[in-house]
């Protein structure tokens, strides 16, 4: 975690400000990826230890946090499954705009997220081509190697997405995997600079995947295309490129209108 402290999201009006505090807390215990303690969260969020032993306790109690033998506190198993039930939620909003990416370009559309230190594909819509990529969705992968995972760490601070890769390693999945911190923060460079990210073979021996951060949406997502190298030429790419981010832009404008409706 880190050492400033993050107030809570101010509430709209007509809000409950318990909830919001809860939620501020449930935020701030996913951010920091494992176990916390009641003064880490009172540091963090500005609020008064005894609210948040009052907020904390009751999220006990209801499973959406838990309390280890250390006295410390993790999420609990409930948020498991409104995860899984926000995911399919999120597809759906999601297929009817990868099935634009198919109709228009050819190729397998994937979307992803940033499930702590792993990809989750949550969504997905195959090429008709009889030669095409698939992806369970649901499949968890390494980001390192996968082009919507280096679309998903380039939102990150690079000492953040740079934290990520080294708690998980990076094993080479082929020859020409990125497998050292310091040649993947020079690609995320390059992610950023040009708006999309590029897994060339570095998954899978043969495939290329072009990759869109969808910025501006609800929660951090990644939306790509993939086949083989014999249809996925550098120049299909450079016109693939535009497509794709007009799609991810059109998505994430979707999901916020949903959200604030």
């Amino acid at each position: 975690m880190n050492g400033t402290p993050v107030a809570p999201a101010k509430r709209e009006r007509g809000g409950v400000q318990s909830l919001d505090r809860a939620f501020a807390l449930l935020e701030i215990m996913a951010e920091a990826g494992g176990e916390t303690s009641l003064s880490e969260l009172a540091h963090s969020s500005g609020l008064p230890l005894p609210t948040i032993h009052r907020i904390v306790r009751s999220l006990v109690g209801n499973g959406y946090v838990r309390q280890l033998p250390s006295r410390r506190y993790a999420l609990g198993p409930r948020l498991i499954g409104l995860g899984e039930s926000a995911s399919r939620l999120l597809g759906a909003w999601a297929r009817p705009h990868l099935a634009h990416l198919v109709d228009e370009l050819g190729e397998t559309a994937n979307l992803a997220i940033l499930d702590g230190d792993r990809v989750v594909y949550v969504a997905q819509v195959p090429s008709a081509h009889a030669m095409r990529m698939f992806t369970e969705v649901g499949r968890r992968v390494l980001p390192h190697s996968a082009g919507v995972g280096k679309a998903l760490l380039a939102q990150l601070p690079e000492e953040e997405a740079l934290a990520v890769v080294r708690r998980t390693g990076m094993p080479a999945a082929t020859d020409r995997t990125i497998t050292t911190p310091e040649e993947f923060a020079a690609e995320l460079a390059r992610v950023r600079s040009r708006g999309y990210a590029i897994d060339d073979g570095e998954q899978e021996v043969g495939v290329r995947c072009l990759a869109v951060p969808i910025l501006g949406g609800p929660a951090m997502m990644a939306i790509s295309i993939s086949g083989p190298e014999s249809r996925m030429t550098w120049d299909f790419v450079a016109k693939a490129a535009p497509v794709v981010r007009r799609v991810a832009q059109e998505l994430a404008d979707d999901l916020n209108q949903q959200s604030s409706g």
